[in-house]
């Protein structure tokens, strides 16, 4: 089956289409805003880069969080949208899940920069997880690290790892600065039909007048 996976969640803008293990064509380009403009020509050019139309699509996988609460309505929006025009599933893909697939074997803690000293994590073993994302204070967040990485026999992965690494010196630190669009996709593959909905591990920055959160 062909996939296209599709992440906006974090500082980037990431696109790929697989067929099965095969990764035929992907892209990745930075960026903190903009994402709405950018999204739709990538995956188009990604296609074409593939030599795939987008009627060959079997499913759209996308990032739903956590992340940039503007970043994953776009990569949502724009998922939900391509998926009805074709008539085929948009499934939903966890940014940590993503993450954490990079590295399958033993214990890894995916972990995003939450910002506000907050992070994003959770941890996986063998690929299966071990409990829900969460958002926690980094002192908070070291301590679940410890506590689960004893002995420091544990893989750290994404841009809030380095945050983690303190409380677990012996782990194996990736660097992964978000989640790769050819796992995003291999994922979807895999999982149940339903649609995507968006990952919310706490209240967005933004405010409306009056003091209320921009909520979803």
């Amino acid at each position: 089956m062909i996939v296209l996976g599709v992440d906006t969640c974090l500082n980037a803008c990431s696109v790929a289409v697989v067929d099965g293990a095969r990764v035929l064509a992907a892209a990745r380009e930075p960026m903190t805003r903009g994402h709405q403009e950018r999204i739709a020509t990538l995956a188009r050019d990604v296609a074409a880069m593939a030599g795939v139309d987008f009627a060959a699509l079997g499913r759209i996988g996308v990032t739903v969080g956590p992340g940039s609460f503007t970043g994953l309505r776009v990569g949502l929006a724009f998922a939900k949208g391509l998926a009805a025009a074709l008539g085929v599933p948009a499934i939903g893909v966890g940014v940590l899940e993503a993450l954490a697939a990079e590295s399958a074997d033993g214990l890894t803690i995916a972990a995003v920069d939450a910002r506000r000293d907050q992070v994003y994590l959770q941890a996986f073993r063998d690929g299966v997880p071990l409990g829900p994302p969460e958002a926690a204070g980094l002192h908070e967040a070291r301590e679940h690290v410890a506590a689960v990485a004893v002995g420091g026999a544990a893989t750290l992965i994404g841009p809030g790892a380095p945050l983690l690494q303190s409380a677990a010196p012996g782990a194996r630190l990736i660097l992964a600065d978000g989640a790769d669009p050819a796992v995003v996709a291999r994922l979807a593959a895999s999982k149940p039909a339903q649609p995507p909905t968006p990952l919310y591990l706490r209240a967005p920055d933004a405010r409306l007048p009056g003091g209320r959160s921009l909520g979803a």
